[in-house]
């Protein structure tokens, strides 16, 4: 098993028993994306993934340009764990939408060679 095996599998297993233990909590999976409903409840794992992107961002203590004052601490546990929370919820998204790690892998691959051909072409 790879890693992203690995990762789909935990969250997985995390929707299956936070559905177990909150009845409700998630639609039956994987869900139909034509229904008002649905779209909505993906929505609101989109909105939840980027709010965690923001608390990680939240730890750049120097990302203002305009601060005058340096701030030489950064918890770079915190950071990551922000981004983490972040990718649960994308992953999350991904398998509700009846995605698998082979969609996502071979999606990404795809616009990975998008991205490089548009590096090279000067776009």
């Amino acid at each position: 098993m790879d890693k992203l095996d690995k990762i789909f599998e935990l969250r997985r297993n995390f929707i299956a028993a936070l559905s177990e233990s909150i009845p409700g909590s998630y639609p039956d999976l994987p869900v139909d994306l034509s229904i008002k409903s649905n779209q909505q409840f993906c929505r609101d794992l989109a909105l939840r993934g980027v709010e965690e992107l923001i608390e990680a961002v939240q730890e750049l203590k120097n990302s203002k340009s305009h601060r005058q004052t340096e701030v030489c601490e950064f918890n770079r546990s915190a950071f990551l764990e922000e981004i983490v929370d972040s990718l649960n919820f994308v992953f999350s998204l991904v398998i509700v939408s009846g995605f698998t790690e082979d969609d996502l892998f071979e999606a990404y691959l795809k616009k990975d060679k998008v991205l490089h051909n548009r590096l090279k072409d000067g776009y």
